[in-house]
Order: C-alpha cells, then sequence, then structure tokens
C-alpha cells in the first residue's frame, strides 16, 4: 500500500470520527505533520478533506502553527535568574525539546515502517493463504465433477456398490466441512485484518506507545501466519486423503468395468453362435422354400400338359366319332328266314 492510499485511508477514518469540520482539520494537520512527516497546506487539506470553503483550512492551518510555537516556547519563570540567563534556558529547554521531537519523529518513522513492514507481511500471507484455498477449491470442485461422473457407471453396476456411493457420500461430507472450516478461516482473517487496520489507525502518541503496539502487533502478526499455516497444512493433509479414496474408488470401479467387459465379451461370442445358426436355418429353410417353388412349378407344368392331352383326346374321340358310319339295317327276308329257322 503506497504512502497516498494510506493518508487517504486514515483521512475516511477521521471522517467517520469527526463531524465537525474544524476539528477534522486539526487532526488532519496532526496526521500530516506528525505521523507522516508532511507539511499541511490550505490547498492541500482541502484535497484531503473536501468540507467548507477554503477559508477554514487556512484558519484552522494557522492554529495549528500558533500552537506549535507556543508548545516550542519555554518560559522560565524564577525571581533570582537574569532574565539573560531565563532566555538563554528558554531556548535551550527549547532547543531540547525540539531535538527531543525529531529524534521522537524519527524514531516514530521508523516503527511505522516497521509497521508496515509487518502488515505487508501480513497481506502476503494472507494472499498466499487464499491462493492456497482457491487451488484446494478447484481441485475439489474438480473432485466433485469426476465423483458426479462416476456416479452413473455406479448407478448402472449392481448392489455391492451401494457401499461405495457411501463412502462418496462420506467424502462429499468431509469436503463441504473442508470448505466451511475454509469460510471460517477466511472470515477469521478478515476480521483480524480489520483489527490490525484498526491498531494501525491507533498508532498516534508518543514513541514508547508506538514501540509497544509495534511489537504486539509483531506478536499477532506471527500469530496469525502459524496459524495460517497450520490451517494450510491440514488443509493440504485432508486434500491428499481425498484423493487417495478416489484413486482407490477408481481402482475397484476399473476391476468391476473388467469384469462387466468380459462378462459382454461371453455373452456376445455366444450371441454370434446363435445368430452363425439361426443364419445356417434360414439358409436351408430358403433352399427348402425354393425346392418347393420348383415342385410347384413343375406340378403346374403336369397339370397344363394333363389338360392339353385331355383336350387333345377329346378333339380325337370326336373326329373318330365323325369318321366312324353309322351301322346299315339287314334285309327284311332275311330276318324273316332267320326266324323262321329258329322255330
Amino acid at each position: 500500500m503506497s504512502t497516498e492510499s494510506q493518508i487517504l485511508g486514515e483521512i475516511e477514518l477521521l471522517k467517520a470520527k469527526f463531524s465537525d469540520t474544524k476539528t477534522l482539520y486539526r487532526e488532519v494537520c496532526v496526521l500530516l505533520f506528525f505521523r507522516h512527516g508532511i507539511t499541511p497546506t490550505a490547498n492541500k487539506l482541502y484535497q484531503y478533506v473536501r468540507r467548507g470553503s477554503m477559508n477554514v483550512p487556512t484558519e484552522e492551518l494557522s492554529k495549528f502553527w500558533d500552537d506549535l510555537r507556543r508548545k516550542a516556547r519555554v518560559d522560565i519563570e524564577h525571581p533570582d535568574l537574569p532574565d539573560g540567563v531565563k532566555a538563554t534556558a528558554a531556548e535551550a529547554i527549547a532547543a531540547l525539546w525540539r531535538q527531543a521531537t525529531e529524534v521522537a519523529r524519527g524514531e516514530l518513522a521508523g516503527a511505522r515502517l516497521e509497521l508496515q513492514a509487518d502488515a505487508d507481511r501480513a497481506r502476503e500471507g494472507e494472499a498466499n493463504a487464499q491462493a492456497a484455498t482457491r487451488v484446494a477449491q478447484q481441485e475439489l470442485e474438480q473432485l466433485r465433477g469426476e465423483l458426479s461422473r462416476r456416479d452413473e457407471t455406479v448407478r448402472a453396476g449392481n448392489t455391492e456398490l451401494e457401499t461405495e456411493r457411501r463412502a462418496h457420500a462420506g467424502s462429499q461430507g468431509r469436503v463441504q466441512e473442508l470448505q466451511v472450516q475454509l469460510e471460517q478461516i477466511r472470515a477469521q482473517q478478515q476480521r483480524q485484518q480489520e483489527a490490525f487496520s484498526a491498531d494501525l489507525s491507533k498508532a498516534r502518541g508518543d514513541i514508547e506507545i508506538a514501540q509497544e503496539r509495534a511489537a504486539a502487533a509483531e506478536r499477532r502478526a506471527l500469530l496469525e501466519i502459524e496459524q495460517e499455516r497450520q490451517a494450510r497444512a491440514r488443509a493440504d493433509k485432508t486434500v491428499e486423503g481425498l484423493r487417495e479414496k478416489l484413486a482407490e474408488v477408481e481402482g475397484r470401479e476399473r476391476r468391476q468395468s473388467l469384469e462387466h467387459a468380459e462378462s459382454a465379451t461371453r455373452s456376445e461370442l455366444e450371441l454370434t453362435s446363435r445368430g452363425a445358426a439361426l443364419q445356417r436355418a434360414l439358409e436351408a429353410q430358403e433352399g427348402l422354400q425354393q425346392e418347393v417353388g420348383d415342385l410347384r412349378l413343375q406340378l403346374n407344368d403336369a397339370r397344363q400338359d394333363a389338360a392339353r392331352h385331355e383336350a387333345e383326346a377329346k378333339t380325337l374321340k370326336t373326329m373318330v366319332e365323325r369318321l366312324t358310319p353309322l351301322p346299315t339295317a339287314p334285309p327284311a327276308r332275311g330276318r324273316k328266314k332267320a326266324g323262321t329257322d329258329g322255330s
């Protein structure tokens, strides 16, 4: 995070804390001069705050410099001391006060840099943890997709796969628990980050308070990093267990698929053999049907020949009847003689 972005964030916090415009301008002066070592100007104050007219930051900036000069001036009130000694002592004390202020400001800047470095390290650890979380989520999504595709094959199997489906359901439950844990970790990180930002916004005051807060912030950051490392280790261990379980399930499904394939191959060979026998029977039936057809044709030819011969016989009989002469009657005498002879 840049210094300008940090200043803007802190000013937003001051806006939320102080509703009075003049008080807000004074607090921004203190923030720029004492915390960031920036000499405040009326234009710069107005650019940061954007409240009231330009006269307000000008007046408050003048009051701020007057307060500084008044605090930097030291009066030595002692009736026994000459005026020159008083002035010299006052100047010496003021010089000491200014030197102490500069030293404190330098130490505060160093502490601020350390706090910023700690914050950067904490954010980097958080980014790494979030990246690891996203990778774990992608792997979990891939595992869900693979398990969903495997469900179709499992449902087509026999009842022995019921145990595997229950194991798969248990794996999904563990995956959901892991997701809940990851969500809790992210929420905890968010809360810790907000708390850390709040601590940074309150890092004002003398050098002793700044050092104590820096040490506390460093301890909290180290503790948070250690917690994130442990959480990531637990997540990696859980994902590895899920991978091993998935590999075991895939192995059993592969063996069962091979057994089903062998059974299907035997059934297919038997069906092929029966099909060949059926084909031979059909071919034999077609041969018999062909022979029956030929016999029917021969029968029809024989019937036609018999009808033709019968017709020819009838024709010949008619012709013979026509060509045969009728028998003539014998003479009557001869018949009488014959009858006489008989009597």
